[in-house]
């Protein structure tokens, strides 16, 4: 069968959610083509000719942008029958259904697109599946996917760049946060990736130009022993490598005599999802830590010289301007400015279908119907104010973005205009002499609703012979 495999995007990186399956059905026999249009255009002749289009949606925005995507690939070829797999494939099957969709697979997807190519092959009836199965994991192939070099860069405290390999060591969680999109369907399960998979992908990268490698996994710490063993040896054969890992608050805090292994083995950066600083929040986010946790490690951080990029949701329905003060003045006090993305501090919370969000009955009295097209249980904020700010806040860090302004700057600005959406006067700000730190050029997001700019950017590269640019996208997982 002549099968495209589709990503319509994935936080920047090169897709890791094509090129595993283009290993396991080129191995099946069949002719496999990806596509990502975040950095290609929708190729018309391909598409025309496929048997089969399997569009892979591991967030939100991805999921947003397919389903603008799937009539366009209907009407141009009305015979090809349409899969979507990734995280929200199953979360939102009867919409996709409705655009023509025939398969959703949530979960291991590889083994389950494999059957799918084959059953059809077979001419065979195919069903929704979400698996965990263990799956024996092969190397990823990236031969068709656009260069890395193409891909987000990691910016350096001196002005310079390193291109950016990307890979996973494990998927899925064997945590419940609340608001995470993994857990509807994962439910506390995680899936280790093979060391040796994973080496040979990092070498082939290495090989092609990499000179930092982004580990993509939910939690790095899941499997401890695994990851300690995957750095070491990592480590050991590419010593001028840096690598980053997105790693929970309460992995940080349980296993910190591990946190110098990390910083001596290359680890430019942790990405943590901090979400908040009000232990209700965190409480009703089930989010495993507490606001002393968060400023414990931060601090730990500090003291080891080492970079910690916290992510934060900062408005949800119990959002008060105070705690929002709260926040910012937690950043400047523990030196976190420069770590924070700015349009982060106008970040809302994201409640999809299939969220545990919605097992709270405060959540389920303040949210509308499900919206179809934007994919979310819309809500409100019972002060106005506080979604007034949010968007304020998107807006004026958009302008700073354009503007490039410094971190610190754009930061006062929102400082002021929170105070001002107080009616307060806004102290003076004593910022630290914080200094620069690494980061990728597109930055990673929790849990949220992106922005309209953040669409019409992103589906630009679905319907132009231009790839969209680099940008921040609001979302992501742990």
């Amino acid at each position: 069968m002549k099968i495209i495999l589709i990503s319509t995007y994935e936080l920047g990186r090169q897709p890791f959610g094509l090129a595993s399956p283009a290993a396991w059905l080129r191995v099946a026999g069949h002719d496999v083509s990806s596509l990502d249009l975040t950095r290609q255009s929708l190729d018309e002749k391909l598409v025309c000719s496929a048997n089969m289009i399997a569009i892979y949606l591991p967030m939100h925005t991805a999921t947003r942008l397919a389903a603008k995507l799937i009539p366009n690939l209907r009407e141009k070829n009305p015979q090809a029958r349409i899969c979507c797999y990734g995280l929200y494939a199953p979360m939102n099957a009867d919409y996709l259904r409705s655009l023509g969709v025939e398969k959703l697979i949530g979960g291991e997807f590889e083994r389950e697109l494999v059957n799918w190519a084959n059953s059809a092959a077979d001419g065979k009836e195919t069903s929704s599946v979400t698996s965990t199965e263990r799956l024996p994991f092969v190397l990823p192939d990236r031969s068709d996917l656009p260069l890395i070099e193409k891909y987000a860069h990691l910016v350096l405290p001196s002005g310079g760049y390193r291109i950016v390999g990307s890979t996973e060591a494990s998927r899925g969680c064997k945590h419940l946060c609340r608001h995470c999109p993994i857990v509807p369907v994962y439910k506390g399960i995680f899936r280790i990736v093979g060391r040796d998979v994973v080496m040979e992908d990092v070498r082939r990268q290495i090989a092609a130009g990499a000179q930092h490698i982004s580990f993509g996994d939910p939690d790095f710490l899941n499997g401890v022993r695994h990851a300690i063993e995957l750095i070491e040896e990592f480590h050991n054969e590419f010593q001028a490598v840096t690598y980053d890992a997105t790693i929970k608050i309460e992995h940080l805090r349980k296993h910190e005599a591990l946190l110098p292994k990390l910083r001596d083995t290359g680890c430019l950066f942790v990405t943590s999802a901090v979400e908040s600083v009000d232990d209700a929040t965190l409480a009703a986010l089930d989010k495993g830590h507490t606001r002393a946790d968060f400023l414990y490690v931060a601090r730990k951080f500090r003291e080891l010289g080492m970079t910690l990029h916290p992510t934060f949701v900062p408005f949800t329905p119990w959002t008060t301007i105070e705690g929002y003060l709260d926040l910012l003045r937690v950043l400047c006090e523990e030196e976190l400015v420069e770590n924070v993305v700015p349009v982060q501090l106008g970040i809302r919370l994201l409640i999809p279908e299939g969220s545990r969000m919605l097992e709270l009955e405060e959540i389920r009295n303040t949210i509308g119907a499900f919206d179809r097209e934007s994919l979310v249980y819309p809500w409100k904020n019972s002060d106005p104010r506080m979604d007034l700010l949010s968007e304020k806040v998107q807006g004026l860090a958009a302008t700073a973005d354009s503007a490039k302004w410094p971190r610190a700057k754009t930061y006062e600005a929102i400082w002021k205009m929170a105070h001002a959406v107080a009616g307060e006067p806004a102290p003076n700000l004593r910022l630290h002499a914080s200094k620069a730190v690494p980061f990728l050029s597109e930055p990673w997001y929790c849990c949220a609703e992106p922005t309209k700019d953040q669409l019409v950017s992103l589906g630009a590269a679905t319907s132009t012979s231009k790839p969209a640019p680099p940008l921040a996208t609001s979302e992501g997982f742990v």
